[in-house]
């Protein structure tokens, strides 16, 4: 009841009246309401100024010890297993060179056609086109598209597909396009734009 009755003094006190000069003889509630309210004050000019930039400088230390620590034990799980990651650099460099082989040279390439041109022919295919078109040169190799042509069946082009793909050279196939003609005896042509790949050599640009 003694706060409810200090709250209601004051809401009753006119401020523009108030002479500070005088609290010492003001009636004890408006001595503990003002006490109160420099109490309220100063708690809240404190915690503006001192403590909520602490705080803020906490909250950014816990932040960056969160983040030290998830990078520490990033490092800690690499360096525990750096000897499993020299081993699979090894091998990948193994067998990037292992691939690196497999792609033809400037001077293997005619040897390559005419092996394209065999694997027709011994499929049982007509070769109407085996040509090397414009190469690209990419970040890292150099594409060197093929455009064939053949004339055959369904079992001869999956002879041929198959002969292809078994070759000890990296050849990609793309862009199948099988079409029949009137007048060819049930017989299909097929186009196929064939990619292979040679390593980029020193001063190549793409």
């Amino acid at each position: 009841m003694a706060l409810a009755d200090t709250i209601k003094q004051l809401n009753e006190i006119d401020f523009n009246d108030i002479d500070f000069t005088r609290i010492g003889v003001w009636p004890l509630s408006g001595r503990i309401a003002v006490l109160v309210l420099s109490a309220a004050l100063v708690i809240g000019a404190g915690y503006y100024f001192l403590i909520k930039d602490i705080y803020s400088k906490f909250e950014f230390s816990v932040n960056k010890e969160s983040d030290l620590f998830s990078q520490f034990e990033k490092k800690q799980f690499e360096a525990a297993n750096l000897e499993a990651y020299r081993a699979q650099l090894f091998e990948m460099e193994e067998t990037f060179g292992a691939l690196l082989k497999q792609l033809p040279k400037d001077t293997e390439v005619p040897g390559l056609l005419e092996d394209i041109d065999e694997f027709g022919s011994g499929s049982g295919l007509t070769i109407n086109k085996v040509e090397l078109e414009q190469e690209r040169v990419g970040e890292f190799y150099v594409e060197l598209p093929i455009r064939i042509e053949v004339q055959g069946s369904y079992h001869e082009f999956g002879a041929f597909v198959s002969g292809i793909a078994g070759m000890p050279r990296i050849v990609t196939l793309h862009d199948f396009d099988v079409s029949t003609e009137r007048g060819d005896g049930g017989l299909l042509n097929m186009i196929i734009n064939a990619k292979t790949y040679r390593y980029k050599g020193q001063g190549e640009e793409g």
